[in-house]
């Protein structure tokens, strides 16, 4: 029974009132002050709705408000007052009160706002983060709300003790104890500090010293102090960092707990296990890679801001004026743009334009449904943009994941490295993908011409010329890719970044409110990827996990080409499962040592992982494009759902192959083994 709170002084309206709710069904609890009303909140999370008079003895609506919302924010409040004005209104409205209705009010009004608020409460609980848990089942309970998974939980925490407290393999002792050799086939060649490690030092020794973790003793002349590690407490460190391993990729593929609150998780594992000092976790979570993700997110911002983004697509969609030429020039373009450029910006943007392109081409056919030209609109642009993703650093925190862990073992590629094994891949598979479109889908289309021409001229009336803010912003857009293919060597790609940002501020483009308002969890995501790669690679876990899977895998993808390509299948399919961030960042610390320990250059299996992470084609789940995609492609008129998520699965998983084709066939085998490592 929904339960209601009402709150008024008037005790004939109160009384009254609260028997015509109670005979439409409703639970209400009564009260005529606002002290008891805060009260009967903070203690009764049943409460649904409240329904608030403005002006009352001793705490005003307004104070009652603030007061419900500090404790509740998803608590619908609904103001009902015979003393209304409109600065009590904006006031009301400004502390995210749902409603402001004025007595008398009509009695059914009341009742369908009142359900509203109840309806929306859902909307209002998912966009902060509150979890929804159902308590009448314990099956209910256990599977939970996003963000919430109780019975997730419980499994992590299972895992994670399980993993610590197993025995430990014979193999992971001999990988941590055993001397290193410099000799052909030293199995220390795929840890990540072997350069660092001296000749006949083992890895439990290295990490004692290095990282001055263990028992402490002094040298025999009494001047030098000297760590010592034992093998099993090496050990133990290393299954610690594959528990939190397995439990950061369960939480993130299942939405278990916020994103944000993995990623400190993973610190947490590493601070109370002693796995690094504070002050080297600090360090590990802290690498210029984050400072690139928090730039590159903040600076997507400005450009969606000033407009710089729609001004990039309509110069995109400019040749798109048929069918042939929108899959076989327009997507192309695109793709490549989204190498450098926020592919979920350009998404949201040309999504839109398309929509109205799809209803005016079957308006002038005089159609309800064109089914088959709808697909080709959405999948096209979606998949070419999730293929733009290989072709920079910049086109993805997947791939700043990937420099940092390669950074880990002092081999990150710099930004023209990387441009010059990924920006070929993109116009060829982009290509491919309006080759599949247009083979698969052509004839079942019903509209005869697509005029997508007429609509970009009427877009770019709509907003105008470009103004100052737009070719300052494109400036200095230029300049920090020009410097992050000249100067990344010596300033990273953080640096170039920072100073790009800081150079819109000065030109008063930028304000610190638009740097706040980026998806920090995301910066918190990556930043725990490094240092979870760090505890992996330092402990020896990555070692001894890299080991395990060379060893299961066939002669012929051991390595080189075949190791490249097995990893880039294993990744391709998890991603279309788990977002790409949290997929680099689960396989990226493992996939580095298998290339070392096959004799593979590290940017191969690297590359391959990064590369393949942007193949999350099958599930809206998979990126942001796929979800931005789906909830445009709806009748502006109807509503109804246009592209299905059978559609989704049934093209993705083809492009998924064909990715895949492209991607060992033209690059693997393609033009790498041209450009050489």
């Amino acid at each position: 029974m929904p339960k209601l709170l009402l709150v008024d002084d008037e005790d004939k309206f109160r009384i009254s009132l609260t028997k015509r709710l109670e005979l439409r069904g409703y639970q209400t609890v009564a009260l005529d002050n606002g002290k008891d009303a805060v009260k009967v909140v903070r203690s009764d999370p049943d409460i649904d709705v409240v329904i608030l008079d403005r002006k009352m003895p001793g705490l005003s609506g307004e104070q009652v408000l603030r007061e419900i919302k500090e404790f509740r924010p998803e608590l619908q409040v609904i103001f009902l007052t015979g003393q209304g004005n409109v600065r009590s209104a904006m006031e009301v409205g400004r502390l995210d009160a749902y409603t402001y209705l004025e007595k008398p009010c009509d009695f059914d009004k009341l009742i369908s706002v009142v359900d509203s608020a109840r309806a929306d409460k859902a909307q209002v609980m998912e966009r902060l983060e509150i979890p929804q848990v159902e308590k009448d089942s314990l099956r209910k309970w256990l599977i939970g709300s996003h963000n919430s998974r109780p019975g997730v939980i419980i499994l992590g925490a299972l895992l994670f003790l399980g993993l610590i407290f197993m025995p430990t393999p014979q193999r992971m002792i001999n990988l941590l104890s055993a001397p290193k050799t410099e000799a052909g086939g030293d199995p220390h060649m795929g840890y990540a500090h072997y350069n660092k490690l001296k000749t006949g030092e083992a890895i439990n020794e290295y990490y004692a010293r290095s990282y001055k973790i263990g028992k402490k003793t002094t040298s025999d002349d009494g001047k030098k102090t000297i760590y010592k590690m034992t093998v099993e407490q090496a050990a133990f460190r290393a299954k610690v960092m594959l528990g939190t391993l397995v439990v950061a990729a369960l939480f993130w593929a299942t939405g278990a707990i916020p994103i944000g609150v993995t990623a400190l998780l993973v610190g947490v594992f590493m601070y109370l296990m002693g796995i690094l000092h504070p002050n080297d976790v600090a360090k590990a979570y802290a690498k210029d890679a984050v400072i690139f993700i928090f730039g590159v997110l903040a600076l997507s911002r400005v450009i969606s801001k000033t407009g710089l983004d729609r001004r990039i697509g309509l110069l995109l969609l400019g040749p798109a004026k048929s069918l042939p030429r929108l899959l076989f020039i327009f997507l192309p373009l695109m793709a490549v743009a989204c190498s450098f450029i926020s592919e979920h910006a350009l998404v949201a943007f040309i999504m839109p334009m398309f929509m109205m392109v799809y209803v005016a081409s079957i308006q002038r056919e005089g159609i309800k449904k064109d089914h088959a030209l709808v697909v080709i609109f959405v999948l096209s642009l979606c998949f070419a943009a999730n293929c733009g993703g290989p072709g920079s650093p910049a086109s993805g925190g997947r791939n700043a994941v990937m420099v940092g862990i390669l950074a880990d073992y002092d081999m990150a590629p710099s930004f023209g490295e990387w441009v010059k094994y990924g920006l070929p891949f993109v116009p060829v598979m982009a290509l491919v993908i309006g080759g599949y479109f247009f083979i698969a889908l052509r004839r079942k289309v019903k509209v005869k011409e697509i005029n997508v021409a007429s609509i970009v001229r009427q877009a770019s009336e709509k907003i105008g010329p470009m103004d100052r803010k737009e070719y300052i912003t494109a400036a200095i857009l230029i300049g920090l890719i020009l410097m992050w293919v000249t100067v990344s060597d010596t300033l990273g790609m953080g640096g170039p970044i920072l100073i790009a940002l800081v150079a819109l501020n000065v030109f008063r483009i930028m304000r610190w409110k638009d740097v706040a308002g980026i998806q920090w969890e995301v910066v918190a995501l990556y930043a725990s990827a490094c240092a979870m790669g760090k505890g992996l690679a330092t402990t020896g876990a990555a070692l001894f996990l890299a080991d395990g899977f060379i060893s299961v895998l066939p002669d012929f993808m051991s390595s080189g080409e075949g190791l490249a390509m097995a990893i880039s299948l294993f990744t391709g399919i998890l991603t279309n499962f788990m977002s790409d961030g949290a997929t680099v960042s689960a396989i990226g610390p493992i996939t580095i040592p298998m290339a070392t320990i096959a004799d593979t250059h590290p940017w191969m299996v690297g590359l391959a992982t990064a590369f393949a992470s942007s193949f999350a084609h099958m599930l809206i789940i998979g990126t942001p494009n796929n979800a931005i995609a789906y909830a445009m492609a709806k009748d502006p008129i109807t509503g109804e759902q246009l592209v299905t998520l059978g559609d989704f699965l049934k093209h993705g998983f083809i492009v998924l192959l064909l990715s895949l084709a492209v991607l060992w066939g033209w690059t693997f085998w393609g033009y790498w083994r041209w450009i050489g490592f």
